[in-house]
Parts: structure tokens; sequence; C-alpha cells
């Protein structure tokens, strides 16, 4: 008897082994990339110049680029931005660079880590000096003839990037307490001082200031006052000593601008002052070096 064929069973298919490993293949490049970064990083962090060139050169060959013109390095001691100048003018600006920090480094002159000096282009340097000089030469001028009259010590010079600031301290001297009136002393010091203003071409400015203290009179606040003082003072310039009306101005600051902080006498008496300024006509960027080369 012939039997009926049987039926072939059908396998099952097997299921497919899933590679629990494969994150380490991924968590391999990661190690090797970050291995890399750190070599890279240690490697720069040496101050070593032929090192540096040869960093450089390989990975640019190893990313295809050939073997680029390295750029210039800070590391290779080369030049500076202070070099082209002359020695007198590296002194200067080594002296009025000396001791800066940067406020947020907290780094003194005992710190590890210098302050950077500013990039100084020699030609605005040499302009600074010379106006700077030409300042000087007016403050001069006008302390010789003050002191042929016994004033020198009532006037109070200084140069900054403004010009040269001459500083009326407004107490007794110049004018009466609570008064914009001009004092004898205080004409003396402008009949002395004006044949040299009227000779230059600057303009001139007159700043009238006052202390904290509140006023008393006929002025509500300091803000009159000190306008009051500053107008008198350039009345004087232009009706009696022959300043020509369009060179000078007058202004009031009242109490905004104090030079001295505190309340002894000594601070109220400075900041109750009326400074006269001769106003620099250089650059402003050369103004602003002005201050650094100027002898005392």
């Amino acid at each position: 008897m012939s039997g009926r064929p049987g039926r072939r069973r059908s396998r099952a298919p097997e299921e497919e082994h899933v590679n629990h490993e494969r994150w380490l293949v991924s968590y391999s490049d990661m190690i090797t990339v970050l291995m890399a970064l750190f070599i890279v990083l240690f490697a720069i962090s040496q101050v070593d110049q032929e090192k540096y060139i040869a960093l450089s050169q390989s990975l640019a060959a190893g990313f295809g680029d050939g073997t680029p013109e390295v750029p210039p390095s800070q590391l290779d001691g080369g030049p500076g931005v202070l070099d082209g100048l002359v020695p007198q003018d590296r002194d200067a600006v080594a002296a009025s660079t000396a001791g800066l920090v940067d406020a947020d480094s907290g780094l003194g002159e005992q710190g590890s880590t210098p302050a950077p000096r500013p990039s100084v282009d020699p030609v605005l340097l040499a302009a600074a000096q010379q106006e700077a000089a030409h300042l000087a030469a007016i403050r001069e001028t006008i302390r010789a003839s003050l002191a042929g009259q016994g004033l020198e010590s009532v006037v109070a010079f200084r140069i900054d990037e403004r010009g040269l600031v001459l500083g009326l301290v407004a107490d007794d001297v110049f004018f009466a307490p609570a008064s914009a009136q001009l004092t004898d002393t205080a004409r003396r010091v402008l009949d002395a001082a004006g044949p040299t203003l009227v000779a230059l071409p600057e303009q001139i400015a007159v700043e009238g200031h006052a202390n904290v203290l509140p006023v008393a009179g006929r002025y509500a606040t300091n803000w009159e006052l000190s306008a009051d003082r500053a107008t008198q003072v350039l009345r004087h310039l232009v009706e009696r000593d022959g300043l020509a009306p369009g060179r000078v101005s007058a202004v009031g600051y009242g109490d905004a601008r104090p030079v001295a902080a505190g309340m002894d006498d000594t601070s109220l008496a400075v900041n109750r002052r009326v400074d006269l300024v001769v106003l620099s006509d250089a650059p402003e960027r050369v103004r602003e070096l002005v201050p650094a080369v100027v002898t005392p």
C-alpha cells in the first residue's frame, strides 16, 4: 500500500542575533577623537615654536590641505607693537602704562601675567609729544607772568586730554562766599594770563564749579552760582583783556564734577572753583596720549 506523501514541515526562520556591543564602535570613535583633542591642546600649550610649526604642518597634511604657510605667532618672540620707536618714546609709553592691570583679572604688579600694553603708533606718539610741549610752553609763559606779580601759587595748572587747565580755586582769593563778584586778586590773575590767552589760536572754555553745600542769597542753586562765576571771568577776559568773543565760552557745572571727595574744608574749597581751559585743537587720538607724555 502506498502511503500518502508526507508534507515537509516548514522550518521557522531563525531570529536575527542582536549585537548588543555595537555601541562600542561609537564609544571607541569618541575616545579616539577626545584623545586627539587633548594631544592637540597639550601640544599647543607648550611654548615651543618648533613643535608648534611641526604640529601645524602635520595636521594640515593629515587633513589633505598640503603644507600651508604657517601664520605668524606670538610665540616666536618676534617684534612687538613698540618696535620702531626711539628709546625715549619707549620710555614714555612704558611710563604711561606701568602698573596697569585688567581690573577683572585681580593681578597686580606681582601677578604672573603682565597686563598687555596698548599699541602705540609712533606718528601719533610724536604728535602727542609735540602737543604736550606746546601746552607746557603756554603753561610756563603764564606761570612766569604770574610769578612776576607774586601770584604763581594761587593758580593750579594741569595738562590733560582736553588741553591746559588753569584752576582758579573759588575761595576768598577769587570770589567771596556765595558771590560771583571777582576779587582784586582774581582780576590781577586774569590780567596776567590775559595777554598770553589773547595771542593763542585755541578756543578758551571757562568752566564754573561748586561744592555740595547749599547756596543762600540771590542764587537758587549752585548751578546759577557756578554759571555766574564763569560768566564774570569770561566778561573780564573779553571786556578788559581783549579776548575775542568768538574764541571763548562759559558754562556752569554746579557740583556735578568734583575733583575731590569728602566734606572737609580742603575738598569743599577745591570743588568751589573756576577752570580756564585752553582747548587743544589736536586730533582726538593725539590728545588721548598727551597726559602720558607731558612733563611736569
